[in-house]
């Protein structure tokens, strides 16, 4: 009690109020940390970093109203995924998942919304103005086609198809009808080593869910983004 009283003495009544008063906030301090941490891992897909549908799709919205027409959307399909996880393993498979994600990301900057859709495929919305955009697209690519080095030391070889679509070229914002476009225009050049940049046409090709009709995956694919 007498070490107390000294301490109050030293301090004053006001600045012992204040202190006393902040100690159960620390408490709801931790609290609400542990909130945002929670919340964050629900937004982010657990491999690979990038973000969940659902949040990549806020994002995707906000950044394209704000950017206008310049503006893209892009479109990512790992190929020949399914022979990577065969012939050299599933942690392997997940290498080269976490792999192209963070290539995504750093090609596509911090201001970008990079998500995974599900399984092997991944959208960016970004600006990218139209004086660079094949510049970009195609360092994109050489990016992505290059070697992954396993945690056994090995590499293996990837290659990953790529579509964009932008406004300006499909005459909407809508980030569905964006992502349609980008979507057919990456079946157009599926293997090719290239990028394609939708058309108009592009924006016509039937679809379900938002995604190109008859794609693998389309009808369980859910909601369009």
């Amino acid at each position: 009690m007498d070490s107390v009283l000294r301490v109050q003495g030293r301090i004053g009544p006001r600045a012992l109020l204040i202190t006393t008063a902040a100690l159960p906030l620390t408490g709801w301090t931790v609290h609400a940390l542990a909130l945002h941490r929670k919340l964050a891992a629900t937004r982010k897909d657990p491999l690979t970093g990038l973000l969940r549908r659902d949040a990549y799709t806020a994002r995707a919205r906000r950044l394209l109203a704000r950017h206008g027409d310049s503006g893209a959307v892009v479109m990512v399909d790992a190929d020949r995924f399914k022979e990577i996880n065969d012939g050299f393993g599933h942690a392997a498979g997940d290498t080269v998942l976490a792999s192209i994600a963070a290539r995504l990301t750093a090609w596509a900057g911090p201001r970008a919304a990079v998500g995974r859709l599900g399984g092997d495929e991944f959208a960016v919305v970004l600006e990218l103005p139209a004086a660079r955009r094949a510049l970009r697209l195609e360092q994109l690519v050489r990016m992505l086609h290059t070697p992954v080095t396993l945690d056994d030391g090995s590499s293996v070889d990837v290659a990953a198809s790529v579509g964009a679509a932008t406004p300006d070229v499909i005459g909407a914002r809508d980030l569905t009808r964006l992502q349609r476009a980008a979507d057919a225009a990456l079946y157009d050049g599926k293997h090719s080593g290239r990028a394609v940049l939708a058309s108009a046409a592009h924006a016509t090709v039937p679809s379900v869910n938002g995604r190109r009709a008859g794609r693998p995956g389309t009808a369980a694919w859910g909601r369009a983004a």
